[in-house]
């Protein structure tokens, strides 16, 4: 049960970064991509934060070979994340073993519906666009974009836990035998259906955002898009591929506690890591280094402060949160991590949980706050959505 599922190759795009080596050379540099609203039309764009991606869609069309205006924003992405990852993993024949696609998403194509909704309403126009709305029009393209054509190809959209989702259920349909290798992570973009939405919340940021400190304001926005590439010990052996790192356990749970909210003493965040330590084999003293969901809302860092307590007692491993640096990216915040917990492992790095100043009151919790080198083995990602859905990934040097 305890035996991990390889990682062999990864793809990212975020504010920080259009590729894997770019995005880890910002965490260690402490560059942030957050900063005002540019690429979005919208009344709050001189009110809060976000962290973009610094290209246009028609520059990811150029760069991905794609027509103009064929794609909405979320599928771009994510094209370049899985592309990147494929050739990471160096996977010429993406048949050649039964391969699945596994995608997170929450808006979906949603920016090219904002754009041409009324031209549709008013006129009967742009179709193609508006049609493009639902979260598994994105995952069909990105699967049509690699040559994934005759596969299982599914969608998850459990808000800010899906991309974990999304691994976790890829790691388990390896370990059953229902597939050899599977594309995993998720992509979204930013929308004024987002930015509307958490502003009513009025869990939004305008500033930077600071994890787990005591006048932490809210969060900010981002957008990105991360693909893990999972495979069995039958391709890795067949192929003798290096493996970056291992998906060792995961657990889901749901605390039932409020729509928005999480449950104040963490339930469900302590039911997902217990069921990954589990799933994993190992002790919460094996855990060398937690990225933290750690979102900048008063509600999310005292549950999840709480929940780590709860779980690590006294002996709550060094942990940050990297979200200042990114924004928080939705359903494919996990998906990122998970990145950055691959290059935490093989890079032996602990990321500084930027802009920290003030512990909270609640608990006696600091996050660290420098680029830190330790040996790390193994890290524990934690990602939490709305309507209570907790995940836990564990990412392992060794099976």
């Amino acid at each position: 049960m305890n035996q991990g599922v390889a990682i062999t190759g990864m793809g990212l795009i975020s504010a920080i970064g259009n590729n894997v080596a770019d995005n880890f050379a910002s965490l260690i540099s402490g560059t942030t991509g957050i900063s005002k609203i540019s690429r979005i039309k919208t009344v709050h764009e001189h009110e809060i934060m976000v962290g973009e991606v610094p290209l246009t869609n028609g520059e990811l069309e150029k760069l991905l070979g794609l027509p103009a205006d064929s794609h909405s924003r979320t599928p771009l992405l994510g094209i370049m994340a899985a592309k990147e990852a494929l050739a990471q993993a160096e996977i010429q024949d993406i048949s050649e073993y039964r391969t699945g696609l596994i995608s997170g998403t929450t808006v979906g194509g949603m920016d090219k519906s904002e754009q041409y909704f009324y031209d549709f309403y008013e006129r009967d126009l742009h179709w193609n666009h508006i049609n493009s709305l639902h979260a598994g029009d994105s995952t069909q393209k990105i699967a049509d974009a690699i040559g994934l054509t005759k596969s299982f190809v599914t969608t998850i959209s459990t808000a800010c836990s899906s991309a974990a989702n999304a691994i976790m259920l890829g790691a388990r349909m390896i370990k059953s035998g229902e597939l050899d290798r599977v594309i995993v992570g998720g992509s979204d973009s930013l929308s004024k259906f987002t930015i509307n939405g958490f502003k009513t919340l009025m869990i939004l940021s305008d500033t930077y955002n600071t994890p787990f400190d005591e006048h932490r304001k809210g969060l900010n926005l981002g957008e990105a898009a991360a693909f893990l590439i999972l495979e069995s010990d039958a391709i890795v052996s067949k192929e003798n591929k290096k493996v970056l790192a291992y998906v060792k356990g995961y657990g889901n749970a749901n605390d039932a506690y409020h729509q928005t909210a999480s449950s104040e003493n963490g339930d469900g965040a302590v039911m997902a890591m217990e069921k990954a330590l589990k799933v994993a084999g190992i002790t919460p003293s094996k855990v060398d280094y937690i990225n933290a969901h750690g979102t900048a809302t008063p509600n999310n860092d005292l549950s999840e402060g709480r929940a780590l307590l709860r779980v690590f007692n006294e002996n709550v491993p060094e942990f940050s949160s990297t979200k200042p640096f990114t924004g928080h990216t939705l359903a494919v915040a996990a998906g990122v991590e998970a990145v950055y917990s691959v290059l935490s492992i093989q890079n032996n790095v602990i990321y500084p949980n930027l802009n920290f100043k003030t512990p909270m009151t609640e608990f006696n919790l600091v996050p660290e706050t420098q680029l830190k080198n330790k040996e790390i083995k193994t890290v524990l990602s934690n990602s939490f959505g709305f309507g209570g859905n907790c995940s836990t990934l564990i990412f392992t040097k060794e099976a």
